[in-house]
């Protein structure tokens, strides 16, 4: 795109731009004061005024929010993840780490049919729940086939793996003296399981700062595996294209996903002031929040209803798995040193 088309697109998107903007500020607002997560209240609030996404002078802004500054946020979300994570983790924490990833999005892959539905809502759902919640619903979502219900599977995820946080982040602290993890473990346990970085957060720091830290380390570990999940998935789906044209077929490796490495690897191999840093993180988590409210803005409530209870089912049998194998697995492992 030329720099003037670039001017025109923006031109065109600043009104419904501005809509998704006040959903966002708002939906911080309430979170801020009433400890509702952001990113629900984004997305319901969008929801409600999902009449707007119809106006011409909304809908193209709309479009660009949930499309182009979605991408934006989840590239920006590599400058949360270091190389430094594995040596401070452990080589068996990270394999346990990243062979639960694959295990639950395994678990999805197959209990699906169980559940009525296909390898997309499958792959969405298993995903969300084993990397990083609403992140990886929205990047997931960006790279799958779309169709009639792409954006009925994407709110309902997000809703269900945000809501499915929150009530972990509740229960979980709760739970863990039944298996008498120390304060290291706990914080593994924590950041391993919850989907939000957020109620991961509110969670570990609930128990004590040492299990907080821990938590938001593992947290960042699973974001990491965001990229390479990504990129396999955007490969098989590029291979299992039927017939396409050249130009339809999807890319090989999305462009937001190369930049999620690359900003990766800056952050490994250069000492980054944390002032950039800052700023970029917070950067990342108001175009994801944008972005959830013009998805929000693009949805009609009735019909995230027809995606039904077996897709609920779906998503709290794939919680379960996972929790129920990070437990055997901690259960299993020599304890971590702190």
């Amino acid at each position: 795109m030329t720099a003037q088309g670039w001017v025109d697109t923006l031109r065109a998107a600043v009104p419904g731009l501005t809509v998704a903007l006040v959903i966002a500020l708002a939906s911080k607002f309430v979170s801020e004061h009433y400890g509702a997560p952001s990113m629900l209240l984004a997305l319901l609030f969008g929801i409600a005024l999902n009449f707007l996404a119809q106006d011409v002078r909304c809908g193209p802004g709309i479009a660009f929010g949930a499309r182009t500054l979605l991408r934006l946020g989840v590239a920006l979300l590599g400058l949360r993840v270091s190389f430094d994570m594995i040596s401070a983790l452990g080589w068996p924490i990270v394999g346990m780490i990243v062979g639960a990833v694959i295990a639950t999005i395994g678990f999805g892959l197959g209990a699906a049919r169980w559940f009525g539905f296909r390898h997309r809502f499958a792959f969405l759902s298993a995903g969300s729940v084993a990397i990083c919640g609403a992140s990886a619903a929205l990047a997931i979502a960006a790279i799958l086939p779309k169709d009639d219900k792409s954006e009925d599977r994407l709110v309902f995820t997000v809703v269900g793996v945000t809501i499915l946080s929150t009530v972990a982040m509740i229960i979980y602290p709760a739970l863990i003296g039944l298996f008498g993890f120390d304060d290291t473990t706990s914080g593994i346990f924590i950041g391993a399981t919850i989907h939000d970085v957020a109620q991961v957060v509110g969670a570990g720091f609930s128990i004590s700062e040492s299990a907080g830290e821990t938590a938001t380390l593992v947290k960042l570990l699973r974001v990491s595996m965001l990229a390479p999940v990504v990129i396999v998935a955007a490969m098989i789906i590029r291979a299992s294209a039927s017939a396409p044209t050249e130009g339809e077929r999807p890319p090989l490796v999305p462009g937001f996903v190369v930049a999620f490495i690359v900003l990766a690897t800056l952050n490994s191999v250069v000492a980054l002031p944390q002032a950039v840093t800052q700023v970029a993180q917070g950067a990342s988590a108001w175009l994801l929040l944008i972005a959830i409210a013009a998805v929000g803005l693009k949805t009609r409530p009735q019909e995230i209803l027809k995606v039904g209870k077996p897709a609920a089912a779906l998503l709290l049998a794939e919680t379960v798995f996972l929790a129920i194998i990070i437990v055997v697995a901690l259960l299993l492992l020599p304890t971590p040193s702190p």
